[in-house]
């Protein structure tokens, strides 16, 4: 569950930290107090689009944290999905806000807004304002019936998705491949002009790369021929002033005196040591200087074969192999073009089998589809009797559709009707405002009965509703916080006193600045909200017994549940 929140900075809020508690959280306050902040903030924390805008005056960041207790098997696995330390059954999420960028982190280890986002759909639900709006939509409607589905759902749409794609490819190389005969001979002409080509060349892979070897020595190698020639003139013993000449006599007068001391010997044996290396160098350099030869004859074989494959190479590819690779495929495109006709056969029939493939699965998705869309029907009429609907009819259509896409070919349309006698009808078309916030609480809080996330957030879900309604709604609320964490902004009395921990969101001013805090009320500061609530302007006794009347009411209703 959500155990607490810390915001700092964030629009009319400067240091705020609430800790919520299990079942139903209530938070209330008076019109423009800033209640819509506490969603902001969460939904920032949890990586929803920041503005600079959003910074409290004069601050120059902002930070949202949100902490998280409790096992949960689904948490852990994410966790170990996105490569994220576990903290005890503690999740802590944190993020820095400020203008140009910000900082995610959870556990203390900085992440991407991506895999916050990841995390997130595991650990809360969040319901704003105008979600209900969204009903309007049909593809909502498809949406909340899979998310019901639940496993059931995962195997058939994958195989659904998987045949679509399959036999997308095969449509498109159908359209990219068919051509006239014209055409396919001249394609068939390029094909063995470029083959015929390559073949020719009689390439050998590396080859490319020893000959540029051979063409820089070859290039090089006067240059090479004259230094080194130049280099053996002074390091031999044919010249007399040679560095060999000058080193045998050095050797021959040392020897003639070595006898005479050990040191001297050691001396003379080093000198030997030196003539032979010089020696060594002498003839390893002239070994050089015999293959320095050029020749002219060699050298244009190797340019003009360098040449040849630096042609092919600008119009088949960037290397040898690359060359041969390309010839290929080109040796296969001619295979099919020289009976292309039975090639586009089997394109379409392979089109064929695709396409029966996918609609079988999308029959095996509609069934699954079709089967839960009872059971939801079913469990959103009780629902929405008990959210004051007397009389309403409600059914999930699952019709096939005009078209297969990657989710099936199912249309499905939520229809309502909510007076006796009336036909079903779109739910758009005959749903006001308050009762499209009743049927998404229905529908919220019967997925939430069957999904494992244990924080649901509400807010102003009571939009449109007063009176007897708003009591049923006010039930219905303290049902779903029997199994999960419900944490809920309203502005009606029959909710707020359901609350098992109620908090007021206040504005006010401090010397030049204006200031947002919730805090957690208790007893006779409950009862005066609720009687502010009810519409008193004074706290009257009377005020205070209607709201200690509606609070009784409340406590027997949890009592009896």
């Amino acid at each position: 569950m959500l155990q607490s929140l810390h915001v700092k900075n964030l629009a009319l809020m400067e240091d705020t930290e609430v800790e919520f508690g299990e079942g139903l959280n209530i938070l209330t306050g008076e019109t423009g107090a800033g209640k819509s902040l506490l969603i902001d903030s969460v939904t920032l924390a949890l990586g929803g689009k920041f503005e600079k805008e959003m910074l409290r005056k004069g601050a120059d960041s902002a930070s949202v944290e949100l902490v998280f207790s409790g096992e949960d098997e689904k948490v852990s696995e994410k966790l170990a999905e996105l490569e994220l330390e576990e903290n005890d059954g503690t999740v802590i999420i944190t993020r820095r806000l400020q203008a140009g960028k910000s900082v995610c982190k959870i556990n203390g280890e900085t992440v991407t807004a991506r895999q916050v986002k990841e995390l997130a759909e595991v650990l809360i639900d969040i319901h704003g304002q105008h979600e209900h709006q969204s009903l309007l939509h049909k593809k909502k409607h498809r949406e909340i019936l899979d998310a019901y589905c639940g496993e059931e759902y995962r195997e058939p749409a994958e195989q659904v998705a998987g045949a679509y794609g399959r036999c997308r490819e095969l449509r498109e190389k159908l359209e990219e491949e068919t051509m006239d005969e014209s055409v396919r001979k001249k394609e068939q002409s390029l094909a063995e002009f470029e083959l015929r080509e390559i073949e020719e060349a009689g390439l050998i892979p590396g080859e490319d790369e020893e000959l540029e070897k051979r063409y820089r020595f070859m290039t090089n190698g006067k240059r090479i021929a004259e230094s080194l020639s130049e280099s053996c003139r002074y390091t031999g013993s044919d010249r007399e002033d040679g560095a060999g000449a000058a080193l045998s006599r050095a050797l021959r007068s040392l020897r003639n005196v070595a006898a005479c001391d050990e040191r001297l010997a050691q001396l003379e044996q080093q000198l030997a040591e030196v003539d032979s290396l010089l020696a060594d160098y002498h003839r390893d350099a002239a070994g050089y200087l015999a293959d320095c030869e050029f020749d002219p004859e060699e050298f244009a074989r190797v340019e003009e074969r360098l040449n040849q494959i630096n042609r092919l190479k600008g119009k088949y590819g960037t290397t040898v192999e690359a060359i041969l690779q390309y010839g290929a495929d080109r040796q296969a495109y001619l295979e099919k073009l020289s009976d292309y006709d039975a090639y586009m056969e089997s394109l379409r029939q392979r089109l064929a089998e695709g396409e029966a493939e996918l609609e079988a699965a999308c029959e095996r998705l509609s069934g699954v589809r079709s089967r839960h869309a009872r059971q939801l029907t079913g469990l959103l009429t009780e629902a929405l009797k008990g959210l004051n609907f007397l009389t309403v009819d409600f059914e999930i259509a699952v019709r096939p559709g005009q078209t297969v896409t990657t989710d099936g070919y199912d249309d499905v349309e939520f229809l309502i009707s909510t007076n006796p006698g009336e036909p079903l009808k779109p739910l758009g078309q005959v749903a006001s405002g308050g009762e499209l916030s009743r049927v998404m609480l229905a529908i919220k809080t019967v997925l939430a009965g069957r999904d494992h996330i244990d924080t649901l957030i509400f807010d102003e879900i009571d939009a449109g509703i007063s009176g007897k309604t708003a009591w049923k709604v006010s039930e219905q609320l303290d049902l779903a916080a029997r199994a999960h964490q419900v944490i809920c902004i309203t502005h009606l009395p029959q909710i707020a006193a359901m609350a098992d921990h109620h908090f007021v969101i206040e504005k006010s001013s401090r010397s030049d600045s204006t200031v947002t805090d919730i805090r957690r009320v208790e007893d006779g500061e409950s009862l005066a909200e609720l009687a502010r609530l009810l519409g008193s302007d004074a706290l009257s006794e009377a005020a205070l017994e209607n709201a200690r009347a509606m609070r009784e009411q409340a406590v027997r209703h949890k009592r009896e549940g």
